[in-house]
């Protein structure tokens, strides 16, 4: 058995169905207000998702380095003091249980086939704990060959199995880099990775700690602060997913601006609703006045006039969460190669908001109409 609209609907939708055209431009302001809303969330929230994909490997690393007193490069920067043997020591002590790997680095001169360049070399003990490889293989001890960074590989057009030149001696491509985050502790886009015999003489300039999760990580920057830092400020340990969790902030907070800035949009056509309402109660004014006259409560006149700014609310809302649904899908595919994570939670909750704050507009632009409508006094609205 199917139920029947109320009185209230029909009659409001009659009175919107009587001028299509300004009905229609009411609505359209408001499908643009809920896009800018919901489109500029997805895009926010899109970020985000994409930057944790990029930097969630990272989230569980410390980094080790000299102290510099805040006159730093900051988190994976190089500075020209360096880390003893005792110092690599007491590091691997205090984080038991996790990968600790000393980093060497150093400027080399690359010769490969007519190409020469200087660059940043790394030595580490063991690649595969902070590298993935996109092209060949991450040997276990890096004791031959070289690990080629990503952007480097490109730019050199530098193939697996191929024969580099690194200050003079020679040595076979093991492996292309995947590209590592810029917030890593140690960033070999640019640059390669070297047997650990290749920078024997040079000090550790960093030490890299992974651990099994983020909150494993906090815990063990403070008991490497606490012990090497007992005395003195002899290191300096960070964290990546305070670095990470800061942007994230700045990131929510830009996320925050875009929509306020969408939401002056929805504003607009609120008025735009206002201004209908106003013209349709003034055109309607006499068949207000009969209503009144012949015993129809107030009540009854501020639910219709107020549901026709609800249902103008809805109705653009709708078409609206529609058009964002496809923007949303588009920016995901592009963005993170799966237009369906548009319907992630937290996009859902961005389409909810644009949605939810349409029909409150609109609630509240009709409100005043509705309001003046049903307290003229009936005479004076037969009047003209």
């Amino acid at each position: 058995m199917t139920r029947k609209l109320s009185p209230a609907v029909l009659m409001a939708c009659r009175n919107l169905l009587r001028n299509r055209i300004r009905s229609a431009l009411a609505c359209f302001g408001i499908v643009i207000g809920v896009i800018a809303i919901a489109s500029l969330g997805i895009l926010g929230f899109t970020l985000q998702a994409g930057f944790m994909e990029n930097m969630g490997d990272v989230a569980n690393q410390i980094e080790v380095t000299p102290a510099t007193g805040g006159d730093g490069m900051g988190f994976g920067g190089a500075t020209d003091d360096t880390l003893s043997e005792r110092e690599v020591r007491d590091v691997r002590q205090s984080a038991v249980g996790a990968s600790v790997v000393p980093v060497r680095q150093d400027t080399v001169d690359i010769e490969y086939g007519d190409m020469s360049t200087t660059r940043t070399a790394y030595s580490v003990s063991e690649p595969n704990v902070l590298f993935e490889a996109e092209d060949g293989r991450l040997p276990a001890q890096m004791s031959s060959g070289v690990l080629v960074g990503n952007t480097l590989a490109d730019t050199m057009d530098a193939n697996v199995g191929s024969t580099m030149t690194v200050d003079g001696d020679s040595y076979r491509v093991v492996g292309v880099l995947e590209e590592v985050p810029w917030t890593a502790p140690v960033n070999p886009n640019f640059g390669i990775v070297v047997p650990e015999n290749e920078l024997r003489d040079e000090e550790y300039s960093s030490v890299v700690v992974e651990e099994r999760s983020a909150d494993s990580a906090e815990a063990t920057a403070e008991r490497i602060d606490e012990t090497l830092n007992r005395r003195d400020d002899v290191v300096d340990v960070q964290e990546s997913s305070d670095l990470i969790e800061n942007i994230q902030e700045q990131q929510r907070l830009l996320t925050m601006f875009l929509i306020a800035v969408g939401s002056i949009s929805l504003f607009v056509a609120g008025v735009s609703i206002l201004n209908v309402m106003l013209m349709s109660t003034v055109e309607r004014r006499e068949e207000i006045g009969v209503l009144r006259a012949v015993g129809v409560r107030r009540t009854s006149v501020m639910k219709v006039l107020l549901t026709e700014s609800v249902l103008l609310g809805i109705v653009g809302g709708a078409v609206g969460l529609v058009l964002s649904v496809g923007i949303g899908a588009v920016i995901n595919h592009f963005m993170l190669g799966d237009a369906f994570l548009v319907f992630q939670p937290g996009n859902v909750r961005y389409l909810a908001t644009a949605m939810g704050f349409a029909v409150g507009i609109s609630l509240v632009s009709g409100a005043y109409p509705a309001w003046k409508a049903a307290n003229e006094k009936p005479v004076e609205a037969l009047r003209g």
